[in-house]
């Protein structure tokens, strides 16, 4: 394995102990991910030559989304009046726009159905009343969560599409196992919070792959590494 392979981003660490084990995180660059390209060929390029037995190949929810044509251009999108509306009332973070414009949440709508999206939206103003936030993804489920709009940070030409949550996490993590012989898990990761889409394995603990990568050691902004490598060594 060549070392120089491995990038550790600016600001991450290598290295993260839960739960009394440490796991290094081993992120690996690629090139800009599109529809051009198969996830499956993708994931043998990057990530099979530099695995070793007991690894992990953990991949970032967006590129399995783009290169299943779910990445959508803004231009393509026209929010209804609901979704302007709705969209007045996310949550604005550092970490990325969220549902928090008219073509995210107009995305959510058709994702997730408009009675889910307004039942959630409902929630949420509760919760809110009593001080509590993140409500409102309890209900809509992960395909609201997992949308992603364009930000100052965003890859082009990504920084003009909404990217959907992708489809089939648990088949498509099952299907590059098969092909590469190693575990795989699909990940939603930020900076602000963290959930596992798709596992190879079912017996694969979620709960852990969170805490092992809640830091988003693959970055927030344009290091351009959307997979890498979970390795214990202690």
């Amino acid at each position: 394995m060549a070392e120089e392979k491995y990038i550790v981003n600016e600001g991450k660490n290598e290295v993260i102990e839960v739960d009394g084990a440490k796991y290094r995180r081993l992120c690996l660059k690629t090139h800009i991910i599109t529809d051009k390209d198969n996830i499956i060929d993708v994931a043998k390029t990057y990530g099979a030559p530099y695995l070793e037995p007991g690894d992990i190949l953990f991949i970032t929810e967006k590129i399995v989304a783009c290169t299943q044509k779910r990445a959508i251009p803004m231009a393509d999108i026209h929010p209804r009046p609901l979704a302007k509306f709705l969209c007045k009332f996310v949550l604005k973070t550092p970490y990325g726009i969220g549902l928090g414009i008219p073509e995210t949440m107009e995305m959510a709508l058709r994702e997730c159905g408009t009675v889910k999206i307004l039942f959630a939206a409902a929630v949420s103003a509760v919760g809110k009343l009593f001080g509590v936030r993140g409500w409102f993804y309890q209900v809509a489920g992960y395909r609201a969560r997992a949308i992603d709009g364009p930000c100052e940070f965003t890859i082009p030409p990504y920084n003009n599409y909404v990217v959907l949550a992708p489809a089939q996490p648990d088949k498509v993590a099952r299907e590059i196992s098969d092909a590469i012989g190693y575990p795989v898990t699909i990940t939603d990761i930020n900076d602000l919070e963290g959930q596992i889409l798709g596992t190879s394995d079912p017996k694969m603990d979620r709960d852990l792959l969170v805490k092992i990568l809640k830091d988003n050691p693959i970055g927030q902004e344009s290091q351009q590494t959307p997979m890498g490598i979970i390795r214990k060594v202690g």
